[in-house]
């Protein structure tokens, strides 16, 4: 069995959002991506990086966690915040739902996560931050 992981911290900043999409790619590359299953891929993680950014710490200062994890054809991301907290998950989960209209958030977030990726798990407490954990399979089999 195969198996990699890699681990990165970085400030909330909308600039780092580039950073992590392009680096879960490069990690991902090890699995021979077609180019569809990178853009997927980008784009679920610029979807919680921004999350974690613009929800989780409200624009302001904080660190997201960024775990990735190659076991066999599957990569697991994982990107968490120590920001407020998700008052009601299933909700934030709804396709348009957004608490930041006034920004014209879309609300399309964890949709595009889900769309993207074979797996999606969130779990958040009030006052302690969230965690997102999205698994795809690359390649065939």
């Amino acid at each position: 069995m195969y198996r990699n992981r890699m681990h990165l911290e970085f400030d909330s900043k909308s600039e780092n959002e580039k950073f992590a999409r392009v680096t879960v790619a490069a990690f991902a590359t090890k699995l021979n991506p077609i180019l569809e299953e990178l853009a997927d891929l980008k784009t679920a993680v610029s979807e919680a990086v921004t999350n974690a950014i613009v929800h989780g710490y409200n624009e302001g200062e904080g660190t997201v966690y960024l775990d990735c994890v190659i076991e066999d054809r599957t990569i697991t991301v994982t990107v968490e915040d120590k920001g407020i907290g998700i008052p009601d998950v299933e909700k934030a989960k709804e396709p348009l739902y957004t608490t930041k209209p006034e920004q014209d958030r879309s609300g399309m977030g964890f949709m595009f996560m889900e769309v993207f990726m074979d797996e999606v798990y969130v779990e958040s407490k009030v006052g302690e931050g969230t965690k997102v954990i999205m698994k795809k399979k690359i390649g065939e089999a």
